[in-house]
């Protein structure tokens, strides 16, 4: 069966990942709207402890996979609940925005990186350290150039919509995603850091902090994420492998679960659907077409994380794919991953 072979041939592939020094260790699943069809592990959780294996409920720094898991999520359930239209200009309703650079742009412009707002977060440079000072500057930051006019990456994206999503709702960012979108799902040891000890202890080590000399453990590797105290849109979510499996698999089948998030099949269509027009890279709501795939002959839509982390989804092939690596603790070179995840998207989705 092509599923047995694909299987092996990703068995293969993240250990030799593992030999190849791309990560220590990986922890994979694949599977469709009723569970977990496949699952592995690769490699070791540090390897300073050769004898510690990679296990399935090691615990992963997901960096930008917050973006989808805390951001995009609770945006959704806004606008579900009919606080937030994607359309409506920020300024409008947003009294922190109105009259500044940011209030012309839409929430959507945001989800599609089509709003031009700065591509580097450079938060502490700019506005210093207090949380307050952070989130002022940010919000009266300039454009990088006018809203809708391309297609440019950038952590301020997620970063204001996790602010949207604080002042529409009233609750900081972990209260709310944990309210409407972790704890209905089960997802119970999804949350921001900084991790309690116990649960740092079954975290995967990231990449070397010059302060400490120690690999950084249960706490964010991104630093704005550390800078405003764990919490926020860019990063700083840590996850394991059933709860992100429970997420994609709500995804490609909402009406299978008795208790909801507050988003559904609507959130979910529209954003996996190009938004982007002509411009290039396409891209839907935080959400991107996998790289080697087309929206309308392969309909795979990915997010990845810095630290080595991955999420695929498929509705019209009704699958969905994890992989969960620490490739910082070796390098921050991205192209050794790269190869091994788009190998993995192949042989999940065939």
């Amino acid at each position: 069966m092509a599923l047995d072979l694909d299987t092996d041939r990703i068995h293969q592939l993240l250990h030799d990942g593992v030999r190849d020094r791309v990560y220590p260790g990986a922890v994979w699943a694949m599977g469709n709207s009723l569970g977990i069809l496949a699952s592995g592990t690769a490699g070791v959780l540090d390897p300073d402890q050769p004898d510690e294996p990679m296990r399935h409920d090691t615990v992963f720094d997901v960096a930008s996979l917050t973006k989808i898991l805390a951001v995009w999520s609770t945006i959704g359930c806004l606008v579900e609940d009919g606080k937030l239209q994607l359309d409506t200009p920020l300024g409008d309703f947003w009294s922190e925005v109105s009259g500044r650079p940011l209030g012309q742009v839409t929430a959507r412009h945001l989800l599609t990186h089509t709003a031009g707002a700065p591509l580097r977060a450079n938060l502490r440079n700019l506005y210093g350290t207090d949380p307050q000072d952070v989130r002022d500057g940010v919000l009266r930051e300039a454009l990088h150039r006018p809203p809708g006019e391309a297609v440019e990456y950038t952590d301020r994206a997620a970063l204001i919509l996790g602010y949207l999503a604080e002042h529409l709702s009233g609750q900081s960012l972990d209260a709310l995603a944990a309210d409407r979108v972790w704890q209905p799902l089960g997802m119970a040891e999804t949350r921001f850091g900084p991790l309690p000890a116990g649960v740092a202890a079954r975290c995967a080590p990231t990449e070397l902090d010059d302060n400490t000399k120690t690999h950084l453990k249960g706490s964010a590797h991104d630093f704005s994420a550390r800078l405003l105290g764990g919490v926020c849109g860019i990063a700083g979510t840590f996850s394991v492998l059933d709860d992100l499996a429970a997420f994609l698999r709500y995804l490609l089948a909402p009406a299978r679960l008795s208790q909801s998030p507050g988003f559904g099949p609507d959130w979910v269509k529209e954003s996996l659907r190009l938004h982007t027009g002509e411009l290039t890279p396409p891209r839907g709501l935080f959400w991107h077409p996998a790289p080697g795939t087309t929206p309308k002959t392969d309909d795979v839509w990915v997010h990845y994380g810095f630290t080595g982390t991955g999420m695929w989804i498929s509705p019209g092939k009704d699958r969905w794919a994890a992989l969960l690596t620490n490739k910082l603790y070796f390098t921050r070179d991205r192209e050794p991953l790269t190869q091994v995840r788009n190998a993995f998207r192949s042989h999940a989705f065939t």
